[in-house]
């Protein structure tokens, strides 16, 4: 869907506004404004650092910076068929999803949905664009909002400085090297990071995927269990490759919409950069058919190992 959104966009002329830079935060005076907080009991307190867990826009803010942000964040119930934002409308909050689902519509086509996770909204508030999508909720759901004024502030002057941090590094990822200027720019925009230590597991054989890594630094190995070979007492896992800095692992499931077909362990410590699903399609489109052509070579490692390719074609 995201894409469909791209492509709309363009037609629209919105393409210039897309890849404006994000509001300059050293040009704001916002921190002198006093801070936005929502009092909050225990209970929502709870269930609010349970919707945030997995959201990437807040892994690389620092606890003092993630704490304000929760302070700041408050909560909105919602009914069937109610509008949460409206396509071409200014940008006036970021949402997080605790439960319920919202389709996702453009020009009066539903092109996604959200089905009880993730978040949106923040590409009007990040690049000043009006809103690409109307979000319509199906069912009775509830979101955690949080305002203009303080995710300027917190989160895209915190995203200024993520891209002094890691944009030399992007620019040396052979992967990335076909992505404009602009589209890496945006990649650093929502991207996290995760460590992990040794013998680590990173991704699961079998689980679904959510999100696509790349390592900043260590080593990573992939692990795999052949499924054709799943009754065997013998089926242990073999190791398949091993990925250093600047290589990515977990694309295989985003591109095939398949489980992931191996596992990933952290060989000593470990730093990943993380690009969940929707930024992966959203941003990385134009890098699918690179990581396309990998599959072959996967099949032939594959059939070194197993004497079959099967395992990448159930």
């Amino acid at each position: 869907w995201r894409t469909i959104l791209e492509d709309y966009l363009k037609k629209k002329k919105y393409k210039k506004d897309l890849c404006a830079e994000p509001l300059n935060p050293d040009e704001d005076d916002e921190d002198t404004e006093p801070r936005v907080v929502h009092p909050k009991t225990d209970e929502q307190r709870c269930r609010l650092q349970e919707a945030c867990r997995d959201i990437l826009l807040f892994k690389t803010l620092d606890q003092e910076q993630f704490s304000q942000v929760l302070d700041a964040m408050f909560e909105s119930i919602v009914k069937p068929q109610e509008h949460v934002i409206d396509q071409g409308h200014d940008g006036d909050n970021f949402y997080v999803i605790e439960r319920g689902v919202y389709d996702i519509v453009v020009s009066g086509k539903c092109v996604g949905q959200y089905n009880n996770k993730g978040s949106f909204g923040e590409l009007a508030l990040m690049y000043n664009t009006p809103r690409a999508a109307t979000i319509v909720a199906t069912q009775d759901g509830a979101l955690w909002g949080l305002d203009r004024a303080t995710f300027r502030r917190l989160i895209v002057k915190n995203n200024a400085k993520k891209r002094r941090m890691y944009e030399c590094f992007i620019e040396s990822v052979p992967l990335l090297k076909s992505l404009e200027a602009t589209e890496r720019m945006k990649l650093v925009d929502v991207l996290g990071a995760k460590q992990f230590t040794d013998a680590e597991r990173i991704i699961t054989q079998g689980d679904k995927a959510d999100c696509f890594y790349i390592v900043e630094s260590g080593e990573v190995k992939i692990m795999m269990k052949s499924k054709t070979k799943a009754d065997h007492a013998d089926n242990a896992e073999v190791e398949i490759t091993r990925c250093t800095r600047g290589q990515y692992f977990g694309e295989l499931a985003l591109v095939t919409n398949k489980p992931r077909a191996a596992s990933a362990y952290a060989v000593g410590d470990v730093k990943c950069l993380v690009i969940d699903i929707q930024a992966f399609e959203r941003l990385l489109g134009s890098c699918k058919e690179i990581m396309k052509r990998n599959i072959a070579h996967y099949e032939e490692q594959l059939v070194a190992l197993f004497g079959s390719s099967m395992d990448l074609r159930d």
